[in-house]
């Protein structure tokens, strides 16, 4: 047994009251039953399925207020894996459901039988024709696939407010749209082509010129179905008149119908039905969209009206104008988004009928911007609009940061809202169109069958195109409340199709809360056309039961999950999903939404069940261990919740009190400690070259088992020797107080051509530029308080934090000189994580600090002075997950393009994972974390490999096999005469 083994039971959850009514049942603690597991396991390899319960219980939740758990998860790989899966699932009678991102707000992503993960392995894009066109992969973000698209100047047409996180094969699959997508630039019309798998196994190509000669080969019945369809709605005038008519608003209730007019064979056919379809009538594999223009040029307003109807009669005016997007939010909307960072605090004093209409108009330049503006200003003549708080100025700017202000408020909609929620609350997103010239009307009529059911919601949407979304959350444990909830959907609906003749679904797909409405909107003929369509795609009933056709009238009262208490900084958490592309160890282990998903259930258990147990036993690796801790998450949540932090309280409540005192030592001794650390990798730097990676990697691993693996780091062959002395400085004529981070007094710089180290380039560089800094002598036994944040040690790191502080206050005379420190991870503990920890008096201290970190030192204050002599052909950045909390991302680019006559920033740069020592503990975790980075770095040659965090670049390297090295260390080569 490990000599610090975790304290046993320190994760059960506190002061849990019994069973919940939706808890997974103890009988699936072995999680996937025999023969499944073995028979997916055999078919497909063992890396590729998931069959613990605690995998099962994450995928059950997605963004949607339903939750089913799957049988089994299957991580596939490519389109053999699929056919293999989809053979398998017809030869057994299995149902496959395929999940990449999960943001879904209805269910769609979540099956009961085998789920199949098509988000790992099914990310990338490639620009097309200098970028009119793009060939996208399903499991990439629209915002990756935007990124790539923007160097040439286009952009995607569906714009969906969870661009961030959703992947192209969900927006298509549901045919999302978004702010500005409206009925013109949305999946269905700015599709070229599809590549898909049918559930038969066929893989169609709808660019192929052969598609349909090899369809009618592989799918005779499915080819002479189609055909028929097509024929049987064209000959029926009355039909083919409402099809038309459903489609000239939003509407992605049921399947396309209208692709059977507007194809003309049955591949044609498929390419339309497939939008919108939900994964039921096959998986789309790839996607080539025609791209639209970027413009780039915007003019746009917050106004605010004094109620909702009022707001919904001004949208004409604006679209008459020519906006490109008018966007609402009602009063709830908008104080709930106050939680959102950036926006004025004193909209939560908003009056409760206020609303507001985000307008935006863009143009290609600035000549067809000012023509905006004046369109702009004519459209708000007469407008009643009202200032009931002094932040709201009711006029039309151009200031990106301003803008890009209200549109943070208004795509934070549904978390901010789902957010501000009674805890415990289960939150359902309702979507629904009508025509633009009635939106008033429908508003007036939603807020009276709101209060009739006692739900008072929250109200924002597309409003140029009709299209609304609105939140209600209800106690889906109270049966009396889902009832409650059942009645007013009934009512809802009704009132949409009969008295608005409107859209159930806008853009959110039909999925598993309006399957039952289907024919109340469609009628009876349209909606057995979608069955026939449904039986002759997919005979056999193989893909996603229930999720689009259901002819329970209660189904979507079913599978409704409860939202029980857990710790208070997760609570808010909705399961939308933003968080999970910024997570380091999503493609290994678990997501943040993911821990908060795995901890809720753990509190839906009953005390002893043998299922909480199983759950427990794997959250410890799973959640805590391979967390970096980093709260990348947090920057992606649109509420802040920070599940790192969470973590980092998990790590604490493990330690037992032996650990906690050893850590409080280290931290008292901390001078012995570094001295000690340097020395060993000075010692290890002496050891011959060919024994000495094998010889330290057994003596760590030793260590490793004897105390604890989570404890004890690895040895890694990219480590680099240890660091030399400190410069000389003097404190007279000093410009600042530089602050050497522990990390580079104990390492050295990276292998390669003799060279200064970065403490010796800082100071030279400052030097060289009239801005010397001072070194004191008393460093040496300091640190940011990191070691002990990150692994909650609580005791090390008050020690720590209030000892940094008090030096720093002292060195810098009080605050009279700038900090400056030459880690980012450092600079952000110092600044801002050690603040909790210190005693009152020292906090005043702190707030008299000014911490700054060198590579914003540089940027802000040399580089201005200095004179670059040399260049870089080319560089690549890794800009570290601290320095976008800092939101140093910015002055990290202006070094290097100093430096460097080409400077790139990866699409897929993230957190490296090396979090300290993490990436030592668990290189697995920094391999997955950098994989795509990686990838994409390894592409082609670059001069320099720059960041600004010494283990950073040590993790990087280990990923690329490149050299990275201080953008500090280039900027000193550059300037040097």
């Amino acid at each position: 047994m490990p000599l610090l083994e975790p304290e046993p039971g320190a994760l059960r959850p506190r002061g849990v009251d019994g069973p919940s009514p939706d808890r997974v049942p103890a009988h699936r603690a072995g999680g996937t039953p025999e023969p499944l597991r073995t028979e997916l396991t055999d078919l497909l390899g063992a890396d590729k399925v998931l069959w613990k319960v605690s995998d099962l219980v994450r995928y059950a939740s997605d963004a949607s207020p339903y939750r089913f758990v799957p049988q089994a998860v299957v991580i596939a790989e490519d389109v053999d894996d699929v056919s293999a899966v989809l053979s398998y699932a017809r030869g057994r009678q299995r149902e496959v459901v395929f999940r990449a991102a999960g943001t879904s707000l209805n269910g769609q992503a979540q099956g009961e039988d085998i789920l199949v993960d098509v988000r790992r392995h099914w990310a990338g894009v490639e620009v097309l024709e200098e970028g009119r066109r793009a060939r996208v992969r399903p499991g990439t973000t629209v915002l990756r696939a935007n990124a790539a698209l923007a160097r040439h100047g286009r952009v995607l047409g569906p714009d969906p407010a969870s661009a961030m996180a959703c992947t192209l094969g969900g927006v298509v699959a549901n045919n999302a749209s978004g702010m500005t997508a409206g009925t013109t630039r949305d999946s269905y019309r700015t599709l070229s082509s599809l590549t898909f798998v049918l559930p038969g196994g066929t893989v169609v190509d709808t660019a192929d010129p052969l598609a349909d000669e090899e369809l009618a080969r592989a799918e005779p019945a499915l080819c002479r179905g189609l055909t028929e369809i097509k024929r049987e709605i064209e000959a029926d005038p009355a039909l083919t008149a409402r099809i038309r008519a459903k489609y000239e608003i939003k509407n992605t209730t049921g399947y396309r119908l209208d692709a059977y007019l507007d194809g003309n064979t049955p591949v044609e056919i498929l390419r339309g039905l497939m939008v919108g379809s939900e994964g039921t009538l096959g998986f789309i594999a790839e996607t080539v969209f025609d791209t639209l223009p970027l413009y780039r040029e915007r003019c746009a307003a917050l106004l605010f009206f004094p109620s909702l109807p009022a707001a919904a009669a001004a949208v004409p005016r604006f679209n008459e104008a020519g906006a490109l997007a008018v966007e609402l939010m009602d009063a709830n909307t908008l104080r709930a988004s106050v939680s959102v960072e950036g926006v004025p605090g004193d909209w939560a004093r908003l009056p409760g009928t206020t609303t507001a209409l985000l307008v935006e108009f863009r143009a290609p330049d600035a000549a067809g911007r000012d023509a905006c503006a004046r369109r702009a200003a004519a459209a708000l003549d007469g407008l009643d609009l009202v200032a009931p708080v002094p932040s709201i100025t009711n006029r039309f700017t151009s200031d990106p940061r301003t803008v890009d202000g209200y549109w943070k408020a208004r795509k934070a909609f549904v978390t901010a809202v789902g957010g501000a929620r009674a805890p415990g609350t289960t939150l359902i997103t309702e979507d629904f169109a009508v025509p633009p010239s009635r939106l008033a009307e429908a508003c007036a009529a939603l807020l009276e069958l709101q209060a009739e059911h006692g739900f008072d919601a929250a109200v924002a949407g597309h409003a140029a195109h009709g299209n609304l979304h609105f939140l209600l959350a209800f106690d889906a444990a109270d049966p009396a409340d889902v009832e409650r909830y059942g009645a007013f959907m009934e009512a809802f609906c009704r009132l949409t199709v009969e008295r608005f003749d409107g859209s159930l679904k806008a853009e959110h797909s039909t999925g598993r809360n309006m399957a039952p409405f289907l024919e109340l909107e469609w009628g009876p003929a349209a909606t057995a056309l979608m069955w026939r369509t449904k039986r002759l795609v997919d005979p056999h009933g193989v893909l996603a039961p229930r999720v689009l056709l259901d002819r329970d009238p209660r189904a979507h009262l079913r599978g409704l999950k409860t939202i029980p208490r857990v710790e208070e900084v997760a609570d808010p958490c909705i399961e939308c999903g933003f968080c999970e592309p910024s997570c380091p160890s999503g493609d290994l282990t678990t997501t943040p939404r993911q821990r908060i998903v795995l901890r809720r259930e753990t509190v839906r258990q009953q005390p002893g069940s043998p299922l909480l147990d199983a759950l427990l036993d794997a959250y410890g690796y799973d959640a805590v261990d391979t967390c970096a801790g980093d709260s990348a998450c947090r920057l992606a949540c649109p509420v802040g919740i920070d599940t790192g932090a969470l973590m980092k309280d998990f790590r604490h409540r493990r330690h037992g009190p032996r650990e906690e005192a050893a850590a409080a030592l280290a931290a008292r001794r901390f001078r012995a400690v570094e001295a000690a650390a340097r020395t060993a990798v000075a010692a290890a730097g002496r050891i011959p070259d060919r024994v000495r990676d094998r010889l330290l990697a057994a003596v760590t691993g030793a260590a490793r088992r004897a105390v604890r693996p989570d404890l004890v780091p690895r040895w890694l062959p990219q480590m680099p020797g240890a660091a030399g002395k400190l410069p000389a400085t003097s404190r007279q004529g000093a410009a600042a107080v530089y602050y050497p981070a522990c990390v580079n007094r104990i390492l050295g710089g990276p292998a390669g051509p003799p060279g200064p180290s970065l403490p010796q380039a800082l100071v030279t560089v400052s030097e060289r530029a009239g801005k010397p800094v001072w070194i004191p002598r008393g460093v040496t036994g300091t640190c940011c308080a990191t070691i002990w944040h990150s692994k909650g040690y609580a005791e090390g790191n008050r020690v720590m934090a209030n000892r940094i502080v008090e030096a720093a206050w002292g060195w810098t005379g009080g605050g009279r000189l700038p900090l400056v420190v030459d880690a980012s991870s450092c600079t952000l503990g110092i600044a801002r994580e050690v603040v909790a920890y210190l005693t009152p008096d020292n906090r005043a201290l702190h707030a008299q600090l000014r911490v700054v970190d060198s590579v914003e030192w540089a940027a802000r204050e040399l580089l201005p002075h200095l004179e670059v002599r040399r260049t870089a052909g080319s560089a690549v950045l890794h800009p570290t997950c601290s320095m976008r909390h800092l939101g140093d991302e910015a002055q990290l680019r202006a070094v290097a393009e100093a430096c460097a006559d080409e400077v790139v920033v990866p699409d897929d740069a993230g957190c490296c994972a090396f979090a300290g020592d993490r990436g030592m503990l668990h290189p697995e975790l920094t391999a997955a974390a950098t994989a795509r980075e990686a990838a994409e770095v390894t592409a082609r040659h670059y001069d320099a490999h720059l960041s600004a965090n010494r283990m950073c670049e040590v993790g990087m390297e280990r990923a690329t096999g490149r050299r990275y090295r201080s953008a500090l260390l280039e900027l000193e080569h550059a300037t040097r005469p």
